[in-house]
């Protein structure tokens, strides 16, 4: 829209807000004294003209005729100079530009800026001088800066925590090799140590979101990686859906305990044995994790209760704070979490 066209809407506007603002000079000053932000016009060199009175305040300008030709781009040191220049440019060419950087104000205070740079048309339709606005956005830039540095701080510490986590995960490896030697114990050595590699590989799941949380099936993924072989046994799927730190690790082992037992006793156990796994959300449940078994041998429900069905029923209900079914049934074996709505988990 032409400035003209432009100038008279505003006036349109003024006089339907109120009798005498067209024209109204002390209207102007009003608005340029209360307005917070640095606004300038400068000519097409670039240099300084006019400097609004809210613009001196925010800039601890006293004299502004001190100030008055100087080259605007000259207030911008290092690649805030270079930011400038190009800004100006793209104002001759009729287009408005933005960027923000770092200059002291008149008396040497450090300040962050947001700029804009604007051409002012004349009556021949060409830039006849530039309008330059700057918000002091220090605040924000300290606050800013702040969450970066605290957010490399917890990456730094979060990766120190894992790796030592990792370190103490392997001599405990280490310590039941030693421990667990001989034949005897080959199939309890094999278990225990599948058992803890499984939490290790958890712990690279959550490092990836700094324990923050995680993703159900990056942790499905992990869990199930040493029991594919290259091998579909498993249909896998479900939404992206985040859980919390602790039940990450449960479910994690709560896996490993049932593609083991498939292994040995179930689907698994068989080349043509499948695994069906998906995870969803309904108007009942607000977290539902299914793990359905086909394609096996006959099941039947173990006589005694081990580590691993302590793991699938207990530990995960409590972590989830939900329901567990594990069903035995004649066709495969069944595992069903239930976490009702009125529970809040990580998503």
């Amino acid at each position: 829209m032409p400035t003209s066209h432009l100038v008279a809407a505003m006036n349109e506007e003024l006089a339907a807000a109120g009798h005498g603002l067209v024209g109204n000079g002390d209207l102007l000053r009003g608005v340029l004294a209360g307005c917070g932000d640095c606004i300038k016009i400068l000519d097409l060199d670039g240099r300084l003209q006019f400097m609004s009175e809210g613009g001196k305040r925010v800039m601890e300008v006293e004299d502004f005729e001190a100030l008055k030709g100087c080259p605007w781009p000259d207030f911008w040191a290092g690649e805030g100079n270079l930011q400038a220049i190009a800004a100006l440019e793209e104002a001759r060419a009729g287009r408005t530009a933005r960027f923000r950087n770092a200059a002291n104000t008149a008396k040497g205070t450090p300040r962050f800026w947001d700029v804009q740079v604007s051409p002012i048309f004349g009556s021949d339709g060409k830039p006849s001088h530039f309008l330059s606005i700057s918000r002091d956005i220090t605040d924000e830039s300290k606050a800013l800066q702040v969450l970066r540095e605290n957010t490399e701080r917890q990456q730094f510490l979060t990766q120190e925590l894992t790796h030592r986590v990792k370190n103490t995960l392997t001599t405990v490896i280490a310590l039941a090799n030693q421990t667990f030697r001989g034949e005897v114990h080959r199939e309890a050595r094999a278990v225990y140590i599948s058992r803890i590699k499984t939490l290790s590989d958890a712990y690279n799941v959550l490092t990836e979101s700094s324990w923050s949380h995680g993703l159900v099936g990056h942790i499905v993924e992990s869990a199930l990686a040493p029991y594919r072989a290259g091998e579909d046994r498993f249909s896998i799927r479900g939404p992206d859906y985040a859980v919390k730190p602790n039940q990450a690790l449960t479910l994690a082992l709560a896996l490993n305990e049932l593609a083991t037992n498939s292994m040995k006793y179930g689907s698994l156990s068989v080349p043509d044995g499948r695994v069906d796994i998906v995870w969803s959300a309904d108007t009942e449940c607000v977290f539902q994790f299914e793990w359905r078994e086909a394609g096996g041998p006959p099941v039947t429900a173990p006589t005694q209760s081990g580590f691993g069905s302590r793991v699938i029923k207990s530990l995960l209900a409590e972590d989830f704070r939900g329901h567990v079914e594990h069903l035995f049934e004649p066709g495969g074996v069944i595992c069903v979490l239930r976490v009702p709505k009125d529970v809040a988990i990580a998503n």
